[in-house]
C-alpha cells in the first residue's frame, strides 16, 4: 500500500504560507487509512514551551486542519504523542543513526545557531523521530518543502542501515512529494524570505485567523516597488516582492502567474493590493468561520484526534512491535 504521511509542528496559528505550501495540498491525498497527518507536539519541544501553550496551540492547529479541508472521516488526523509507537521506534533509530550523519543537517545548525552547545539533545536527533514518525506506518509518500529534503534523505539512510543490519527488507523507501514553486509564500516585509510564523514582526505574514480589516491592512502595507505590474513573469525576476504577491494571488484563485498578469498588466499596487486583498477575504473567510466554530466546542475537536490516535496506533504498533522483534527486544507478553 502506498501510505502519505506528513506533520506540521503546533507553534501558533497556521499562517497564508503553511495554508498554501503545504495544508491545503494534503487535502486532495485524503484516502482514508492511507493518509496520516499528524500535529508533532514532541518535535516542538526540541525547544522550550509554555505547557499550557502548548496544549492550546495543539488544539487550535488541530481546528485549522479540519477548517482547511481534512476531514477526520477521510484520512487519520492526530497527534504525535498519543501514539506511544513514534517515541519506541525513534529511540531504536537513534541507536541505528550515525552521529556523522546528524552532523552535517544543516536545519540543526540554523536553528541552534551560535549557541550548539546550549541546544537540546532533541533538537540535535529531531530527525530521527521525524524518521520514526513516516516509518513506523510504512508511509512511502510524504509532502515536504525544499527545507526538509535532507532529513527525508536521512529517514532513508536509517531504513537501509536497519534492513542491512538485521537482513531484512522491513522498512520501505520514502519518496519526497515536493510542491509547486506557486506554493511558495514569502514575506510581506522581504520577498527574499520566507513568511514565517516565527519572524517577529506580524506584519510579515497573514495568519489565518485575521479578519477581513487585518488582511487589508497588511496587505495595504506589504512591501512593493514604484514599477506597474509586467505583462510577462519574466518582468518579475528582479522584483521580489512583486513576485510574491502575484504568486499569492495565483495560488488562492488556482491561476497561474502567467495568467494574473495577463489580466493585471500595467495596474500600480494600489488597484491590485485591493484585488489581493478581495480575493484573500473571500477565501478565508470560510475557514476562519470553520475555526471558530470547532474551537467554541475543544471536547469534540478532542474526540476526533483521539479516534485518530486509535486509528494510527492500530497501523504502528504491528509495525514497530515487529521492529523492536528484529532487534531482540523480549515481547512484553
Amino acid at each position: 500500500m502506498q501510505r502519505v504521511f506528513s506533520g506540521i509542528q503546533p507553534s501558533g496559528i497556521p499562517t497564508l504560507g503553511n495554508y498554501l505550501g503545504a495544508i491545503r495540498n494534503w487535502v486532495p491525498m485524503q484516502n482514508g487509512d492511507a493518509s496520516l497527518f499528524c500535529v508533532v507536539d514532541q518535535h516542538a519541544i526540541t525547544v522550550w514551551q509554555d505547557p499550557r501553550e502548548l496544549a492550546r496551540q495543539t488544539r487550535e492547529m488541530a481546528a485549522a486542519l479540519i477548517a482547511c479541508g481534512l476531514d477526520p472521516e477521510r484520512c487519520i488526523l492526530f497527534v504525535q504523542s498519543h501514539v506511544p509507537a513514534h517515541a519506541r521506534l525513534a529511540w531504536i533509530f537513534n541507536c541505528v543513526a550515525r552521529i556523522g550523519w546528524l552532523n552535517r543537517m544543516t536545519q540543526f545548525k540554523d536553528k541552534a545557531g551560535k549557541d550548539r552547545e546550549g541546544a537540546s539533545v532533541g533538537l540535535y536527533v529531531y530527525p530521527n523521530l521525524m524518521a520514526a514518525d513516516i516509518l513506523a506506518y510504512h508511509a512511502t509518500q510524504v509532502p515536504v518543502g525544499d527545507d526538509q529534503k535532507q532529513h527525508l534523505e536521512l529517514a532513508n539512510d536509517i531504513a537501509q542501515k536497519f534492513n542491512h543490519d538485521y537482513e531484512v527488507d522491513f522498512f520501505p523507501t520514502i519518496q519526497p512529494l515536493i510542491q509547486g514553486v506557486a506554493a511558495r509564500v514569502m514575506s510581506l516585509r522581504d520577498g527574499t524570505r520566507k513568511m514565517s510564523k516565527s519572524d517577529p514582526s506580524d506584519q510579515s505574514r497573514i495568519n489565518l485567523t485575521d479578519d477581513a480589516d487585518t488582511i487589508a491592512l497588511k496587505i495595504r502595507r506589504a512591501k512593493t516597488d514604484p514599477e506597474p505590474l509586467p505583462e510577462e513573469a519574466a518582468g518579475l525576476e528582479s522584483r521580489p516582492e512583486a513576485r510574491n504577491l502575484v504568486g499569492i494571488l495565483a495560488a488562492i484563485s488556482g491561476r497561474s502567474p502567467a495568467e494574473v498578469l495577463r489580466e493585471h498588466a500595467g495596474q500600480g499596487f494600489g488597484t491590485f493590493k485591493g484585488v489581493l486583498t478581495d480575493a484573500l477575504v473571500a477565501h478565508l473567510g470560510p475557514i476562519q468561520a470553520e475555526m471558530q466554530r470547532l474551537l467554541a466546542d475543544p471536547a469534540a475537536v478532542d474526540a476526533a484526534l483521539r479516534r485518530g490516535a486509535d486509528k494510527a496506533a492500530a497501523i504502528a504498533d504491528p509495525i514497530v512491535r515487529r521492529a523492536e522483534e528484529l532487534v531482540g527486544f523480549l515481547p512484553p507478553r
